[in-house]
């Protein structure tokens, strides 16, 4: 892969985080302030919808991949296996600790942005990137 096409790929990622990101945000902070639900409940949630619209956006237009859905999903879903007890008894454990609940959500939110697209770039998309019909069309023009 082209180093510009490297460096597109992850303005993409970052732009598809960030609107996983608002998506996360508003919904955790819904679910604190009008719910009055306590973090864990609200940050599991608010991860789960952000990691389904962020693996559909990045899996269609950031890797442009036509890896079979169901094994990327997995791979996906293993990664989440691990990350979200870490982060989840982590970002408990934190909160009980007197840090503040958003504070601990943005430092979770980082990590996770870097870790995935990682993962995702070397492990779920590896020689499967630019394979897709979008990735055709350009390539074409």
């Amino acid at each position: 892969m082209k180093e510009n096409n490297n460096l597109w790929q992850a303005v993409k990622f970052t732009l598809f985080s960030v609107s996983a990101g608002i998506i996360q945000v508003g919904t955790f902070t819904v679910f604190e302030t009008v719910f009055h639900m306590p973090y864990l409940p609200s940050y599991l949630i608010s991860l789960v919808l952000s990691v389904l619209w962020n693996f559909t956006f990045n899996r269609r237009y950031t890797f442009r991949s036509d890896a079979n859905i169901p094994r990327a999903m997995a791979l996906v879903a293993l990664f989440y296996l691990v990350f979200t007890p870490v982060t989840t008894w982590g970002g408990d454990a934190l909160t009980r600790a007197g840090w503040n609940d958003f504070l601990v959500l943005a430092l979770t939110m980082i990590l996770n942005f870097v870790l995935e697209y990682l993962y995702q770039r070397f492990v779920v998309y590896r020689g499967m990137i630019d394979t897709n019909d979008v990735a055709r069309r350009a390539h074409e023009k």
